[in-house]
C-alpha cells in the first residue's frame, strides 16, 4: 500500500513509518520538524518532505496515488496549549481540515486520525469507553475533539472512510525528554539513571494508562485495512491502570536505582484516574497489547540510546 503520514518524524509517526516500510509498503512523510525530532531517524526508504500540514498544494502533491493517510501532525503538549490556544487551534484543527480538503481533491479514500485519551478528562466511571461524553480540560483536548468531528463530517460528505484512534500515554524508545513538560516515563527513567529527584505533581495517587509504542503501531497498522470502522472512535491503550507512585516503584526495579520523589502539591497532577476500555479495539482491530509496563521499561532501557549507555 501507499501511505502518507503527517507528523511522521515524531515519536509515534517515526515508529509507524519505519514499521510500514519494513513490511514492504511505500511511505511518504510530511513534517515541519517543529517538535525537534531528527528526520535521520527515519528508514532511508521513507520519502521525507519538510513542510506545513496546512499547505494544501504540497499535500496535493504528496497524496497522489496514496491509499491511506495517517494524520498525526499536531501540537501535543497539554500545558503549552493552555498558554497558546490559538496556535493549537490553528495547527491541530486547521491542519486537519487542510488534510481532509486535500484528500477529497486527490481522491484518497481512508484516513486514520491520531486522537488522544486526553479528550475524556475527569470521568466518574473507569475504564473509559468510547461512548463516555468527552470532558476536555485543556485547549489541546478541545482541538482533538474538533479534529475528530471535522474528519468524520468531511469524510461522510465526500465518501472518505475515517477512523479516530484515541491514543493514551504512549511511551518507548525514541521519545524526546524536553526540558519543559517532558513525558512522565522517559523523564522518570532519565532522572533515576542520573541520580536526580523525581518531581511528582499532586500526591502521586493519580492513575494513567501507559501503552508501549509497538502496541500503538500495531493498532494503527490494523486501522488502515480493518473493515467496519468507518466513523469509529477506538481507544488504544494497555487497558491497565497504574498510579504514578506505582510507576516510581517500577522505574526503580527496572533501573536498579533508588529514586527520591519530591511531591509538589501546589500543582495539580491532572485528572485523578484515566484508563482505557480497549474492548472495542479488540473487536474491531484484533488489538491485543503485548507489552506490559515491566517489559516496556526493560525494552526502553535496552533500545533507547539515551538510556542504554547509563543503564
Amino acid at each position: 500500500m501507499r501511505f502518507l503520514i503527517t507528523g511522521g518524524v515524531g515519536f509515534i509517526g517515526c515508529a509507524l513509518a519505519n514499521h510500514l516500510v519494513r513490511e514492504g509498503h511505500h511511505v511518504r512523510v510530511l513534517d515541519d520538524l517543529s517538535a525537534g525530532y531528527d528526520p535521520d531517524r527515519l528508514d532511508p526508504k521513507v520519502l521525507f518532505t519538510r513542510g506545513d500540514v496546512r499547505d494544501v498544494p504540497k499535500l496535493w502533491t504528496l497524496l497522489q496515488k496514496v491509499d491511506c493517510v495517517y494524520h498525526l501532525a499536531a501540537r501535543v503538549y497539554v500545558e503549552q496549549s493552555i498558554l497558546y490556544p490559538r496556535e493549537y487551534n490553528d495547527v491541530n484543527v486547521g491542519g486537519t481540515v487542510a488534510v481532509m480538503e486535500a484528500m477529497r481533491d486527490a481522491g484518497v479514500k481512508r484516513v486514520v486520525l491520531a486522537s488522544s485519551g486526553a479528550v475524556y478528562g475527569e470521568q466518574a466511571m473507569q475504564p473509559v469507553k468510547e461512548t463516555h461524553p468527552p470532558n476536555p480540560q485543556s485547549p489541546y483536548a478541545v482541538s482533538k475533539i474538533a479534529a475528530e468531528h471535522y474528519v468524520f463530517t468531511i469524510g461522510a460528505l465526500w465518501d472518505i472512510e475515517t477512523v479516530a484512534l484515541r491514543i493514551f500515554n504512549a511511551y518507548g524508545p525514541g521519545q524526546q525528554v524536553p526540558t519543559s513538560h517532558p513525558p512522565v516515563i522517559p523523564q522518570f527513567v532519565k532522572q533515576a539513571l542520573g541520580g536526580g529527584s523525581l518531581v511528582v505533581f499532586g500526591d502521586g495517587s493519580q492513575t494513567r494508562d501507559f501503552v508501549y509504542i509497538d502496541d500503538v503501531v500495531e493498532a494503527m497498522v490494523a486501522a488502515a485495512t480493518a473493515s467496519d470502522v468507518d466513523r469509529a472512535i477506538i481507544n488504544v491503550g494497555s487497558g491497565r491502570e497504574l498510579s504514578i507512585n506505582e510507576l516510581i516503584k517500577k522505574v526503580e526495579q527496572a533501573t536498579g536505582r533508588k529514586v527520591h520523589p519530591l511531591y509538589n502539591s501546589a500543582q495539580s497532577g491532572g485528572v485523578s484516574r484515566l484508563v482505557a476500555d480497549i474492548s472495542l479495539a479488540r473487536r474491531k482491530l484484533g488489538f491485543k497489547p503485548r507489552t506490559d509496563i515491566d517489559k516496556g521499561l526493560r525494552l526502553l532501557l535496552e533500545r533507547d540510546p539515551q538510556f542504554a549507555a547509563k543503564a
